[in-house]
């Protein structure tokens, strides 16, 4: 009997051993892949005209393709989407200047942006896909002046004005004094509310983004961009010449200011076309993935 309850330990102890084995493997497995450690040490960075340092992500393997980010987000904004594409693409998603790891310069203007993003074209070997989504849209849009190597352009909402104000007067005015309050999530809803016109249920939706937190921190740099007419006019006389075939894409429920502003890019280029997307808004890459993507790649794929 003695020995019996001494095997029984001898079972026991070993059993607990293999248990506290298998865990510290998961453990240090886990560790090994986890997404923050892999993401911090893949960024890269390149040096844009005036010398501003620039950083992206690149993930997968294929014919490149750049991601742009809009105003209120980073390149994580793209994390959620990138498995959609990884496997038959390289996809690269920058930082735009004054946001994640990129850097910034004192004097704003939409044209260095266009200048980050020929760099990062630029920097890459082969022809380029490039998304611009938004704000990332309109630089995307100026920068494909600037590089010959962009073999596909998409272009989702850029908020191209119009010829009427294209932010609701007094938005910048009342969002500085939250943001020097500190008070950033209000400036956050009243963008998204009240210039992006999101409605109640996407904005809820849009709250439970992994990346909602970091678009919180960003948001001191949303009046320079709100203040786009001010700096920047769009002239359709100087993409006559653009011979990139051009995807714009568009909400079907988007505010009418967005179609306003997708129907003026599209008569302004000689190779572009519209396509809209039934029941979205300015965020179907959230709303609908799989109807996103599936634009996306078909358009590239052709």
């Amino acid at each position: 009997m003695s020995q019996l309850r001494v095997s029984k330990k001898v079972v026991i102890y070993l059993v607990v051993v293999i248990i506290i084995l298998i865990a510290g493997y998961q453990l240090i497995n886990l560790n090994s892949h986890n997404p923050a450690k892999e993401e911090e040490h893949s960024m890269e960075k390149i040096i844009s005209r005036d010398g501003t340092e620039i950083s992206f992500l690149r993930r997968g393997n294929g014919p490149p393709l750049l991601l742009v980010h809009g105003t209120i987000a980073d390149h994580t904004r793209w994390l959620p989407i990138i498995p959609y594409f990884e496997k038959q693409f390289t996809v690269y998603a920058m930082d735009r200047r004054g946001r994640g790891e990129s850097g910034d310069s004192p004097d704003y203007h939409l044209l260095r942006e266009s200048e980050d993003i020929a760099a990062v074209v630029e920097a890459i070997d082969d022809p380029v896909f490039l998304l611009g989504h938004s704000y990332g849209g309109l630089v995307a849009l100026e920068a494909a002046l600037l590089t010959d190597n962009i073999k596909r352009l998409i272009l989702y909402e850029p908020p191209v004005p119009a010829g009427k104000p294209f932010y609701p007067p007094g938005v910048p005015d009342r969002m500085q004094p939250l943001i020097d309050n500190g008070e950033f999530e209000f400036a956050l809803e009243l963008f998204l509310k009240e210039v992006v016109k999101m409605p109640d249920y996407e904005f809820e939706k849009y709250r439970q983004l992994p990346a909602y937190k970091k678009r919180i921190q960003i948001v001191p740099t949303i009046p320079r961009e709100t203040m786009v007419e001010k700096f920047y006019s769009f002239q359709p006389d100087k993409f006559a010449g653009l011979q990139v075939p051009v995807l714009l894409l568009l909400g079907g429920d988007s505010p009418l200011v967005f179609r306003e502003a997708t129907e003026q890019v599209d008569s302004a280029l000689p190779d572009s076309r519209i396509v809209i997307m039934p029941g979205q808004q300015h965020i179907a890459m959230d709303t609908n993935t799989e109807l996103f993507v599936n634009e996306v790649k078909k358009f590239l794929e052709e």
